[in-house]
C-alpha cells in the first residue's frame, strides 16, 4: 500500500467514526496527494499571485496578473513591484491595499526574509507568524502558501469559506469546524483537498 493510500484508509476510518455524509464524501473523490510546488517557482512570486487573486474569481485573478506581469516588460517582477507606481498597479486592476501589499512583499523579498529553506525550517504556526507579519499578508495566504507551496500535510484552512462550509454541511451546523478537522491531524490538509474537491463536485 503507498503512502497516499495509507493516508486515504486513515481518512476514511477517522471519517466514518465522525460522520458517515463525510465519509462518503471522502470515499468518492478517491485517495488525494498535496500538491508539490513547481521547481524554480520563487516564494515572492506565488505570495504575489495569491494576493492579486483574493476575492476574485479564477478568471477575473488570471486576467489582472497577466496585467501586472506586462507591467513589468523585462525586469524582474519583484524589483518592478517594490519601486513601481502604485497608480500603475491600479490601473492593471489591483485594488490599493493590494498593490501597497505587493510592494511589501517584495521588499521582504529584497531584504532576504522570504528564503524558503529559512521558512521550511519552520513549523506551519511560526511560518505563519513570519508571512502574516509582511503588511497584507493574512493567515488564508499562509496558509494556501503552507499547502501548496511548502506541501504541508498538516494544515486546516479555517479561513477558507469553501472548505470550511462543506465540512460543516458534511458534520454537524452545530460543531466546529477547526474541532471536526482536528480529528484528521496530523493529515488535515488532506481533508481540505477532500473539501474542495467535493465542493467542486457538487451541481450548484
Amino acid at each position: 500500500m503507498s503512502k497516499r493510500e495509507r493516508i486515504h484508509t486513515r481518512l476514511l476510518a477517522t471519517a466514518a467514526e465522525l460522520s458517515p455524509p463525510l465519509a462518503a464524501a471522502i470515499a468518492a473523490t478517491g485517495p488525494l496527494s498535496v500538491p508539490r510546488r513547481a521547481p524554480g517557482v520563487a516564494l515572492e512570486d506565488r505570495l504575489f499571485r495569491a494576493v492579486a487573486g483574493q476575492q476574485l474569481s479564477v478568471k477575473a485573478a488570471a486576467t489582472i496578473w497577466a496585467r501586472v506581469e506586462a507591467s513589468a516588460g523585462r525586469r524582474r517582477l519583484v524589483n518592478h513591484l517594490a519601486e513601481v507606481d502604485p497608480a500603475a498597479l491600479r490601473a492593471c486592476g489591483l485594488s490599493g491595499a493590494k498593490a501597497r501589499s505587493m510592494r511589501a512583499i517584495a521588499e521582504a523579498a529584497r531584504a532576504g526574509e522570504l528564503d524558503p529553506d529559512d521558512l521550511r525550517s519552520l513549523d506551519h504556526t511560526q511560518r505563519s507568524l513570519r508571512l502574516t507579519a509582511i503588511w497584507g499578508v493574512g493567515q488564508w495566504t499562509a496558509d494556501m502558501i503552507g499547502l501548496f507551496y511548502f506541501a504541508d500535510p498538516d494544515i486546516w484552512p479555517e479561513g477558507d469559506v469553501t472548505a470550511r462550509k462543506t465540512l460543516r454541511h458534511l458534520t454537524s451546523p452545530r460543531r466546529k469546524t477547526t474541532l471536526s478537522a482536528a480529528r484528521f491531524a496530523p493529515a488535515r490538509s488532506y481533508l481540505a483537498l477532500h473539501m474542495w474537491r467535493c465542493a467542486d463536485s457538487t451541481p450548484a
